[in-house]
């Protein structure tokens, strides 16, 4: 039963381990997403006479804690035009949703799922 029991404890030992190698890897993966979305979010949206600074108003900030990370992408409601981005994103009852940042999300979900792959393995294997 002894061995066992180090077994288990090697084994916790491990993961706690790749936990703390997780949070050092993991911040720099969901800042690079959140990048991107920010980037094809913009793109998406220039060009538009009436909203010449809207894409400026598009930013993302992150939330790193020891347990989790984070990050809110959308317009920033301080910049110049940012307050309309909700509105050009979501539609009015006279105006249809454009849905841009919806669609920057959708094309980086699969590339920041396979990142968050890759450093979840490096992590673990250490």
């Amino acid at each position: 039963m002894s061995e066992m029991w180090a077994e288990t404890e090697a084994l916790a030992a491990d993961l706690a381990a790749a936990g703390v190698r997780l949070a050092v890897l993991l911040p720099p993966v969901v800042s690079k997403g959140a990048l991107n979305i920010k980037n094809d979010w913009r793109a998406s949206l220039s060009g538009l006479p009436h909203l010449p600074h809207l894409p400026a108003a598009i930013s993302y900030d992150m939330d790193v804690k020891p347990d989790a990370v984070s990050a809110e992408i959308g317009p920033d409601k301080d910049k110049k035009q940012g307050p309309l981005g909700s509105i050009v994103e979501f539609g009015t009852s006279k105006n249809p949703p454009r849905l841009d940042g919806a669609r920057a999300l959708t094309t980086e979900a699969p590339k920041f799922e396979a990142a968050c792959e890759a450093v979840a393995e490096q992590a673990l294997l250490g």
